[in-house]
């Protein structure tokens, strides 16, 4: 029997998925190095500085479309946040999404819409996180584009189930699975006002799909179409 020593034992990522992951692991590497010493003692304080400069606050989004003033540096929150990260841990998590969901998405879609899926989702996770007058808490972490990604995900197989609404409704599995468990550690930990960023980062990734999937909008027309 031939082996063929060319092939790769894992399929290689998207590229548009490494460009995603590299920030944060980028990020992890100095703020580990910081944390570590290795680069000064004012290092250490690197992680808490990025999540000053770089996570959103809602309030100031508020006091921004209040005053309609739109400095670039707020406005950059919107999408930086997704980049920066309470922990190691939180990141790796956070990294795994994106990198198991941008290889399942990124073998369908074209690269700038795995992009373009995970910055609107991230954008839009951002928003309406905003537009709720109960939080004041900033936010930081991909989750609200990686759940954007969940969304193109589920599209994906949503289109492919086709058949009765029941066999389409199989597709929403994953997300009804992370929401039972969002719901477990709310009940033991305490509920936490970022859910409310990855849920609608799921919407606008599912929506978003329509849009930049491949044949998306078409495809749907013709699904209503054939009803």
């Amino acid at each position: 029997m031939r082996y063929d020593y060319q092939e790769h034992p894992i399929n290689p990522l998207p590229p548009v998925v490494w460009l995603l992951v590299a920030p944060i692991i980028l990020g992890e590497i100095l703020f580990g190095l910081g944390h570590a010493g290795l680069a000064g003692e004012a290092a250490t304080a690197w992680r808490l500085e990025a999540l000053q400069r770089f996570a959103f606050d809602p309030e100031m989004l508020r006091r921004m479309v209040a005053q309609n003033q739109w400095p670039w540096r707020g406005v950059a929150r919107l999408f930086t946040y997704s980049f920066v990260h309470a922990s190691l841990t939180h990141a790796a998590m956070a990294g795994v999404f994106i990198l198991a969901l941008g290889k399942f998405v990124g073998e369908i879609f074209r690269g700038w819409a795995v992009a373009a899926v995970f910055f609107v989702s991230a954008l839009v996770g951002a928003l309406v996180y905003a537009a709720m007058p109960f939080t004041q808490v900033a936010l930081y972490g991909a989750y609200p584009g990686a759940y954007g990604l969940i969304g193109a995900f589920t599209w994906i197989l949503w289109v492919r189930v086709g058949g009765t609404p029941q066999h389409r409704a199989q597709a929403f599995s994953l997300i009804g699975m992370l929401a039972a468990v969002q719901l477990i550690f709310a009940a033991i930990f305490g509920a936490s006002p970022d859910w409310i960023a990855e849920f609608a980062g799921f919407a606008a990734g599912f929506g978003m799909s329509f849009l930049v999937g491949p044949g998306g909008w078409r495809r749907t027309l013709d699904r209503l179409r054939r009803r």
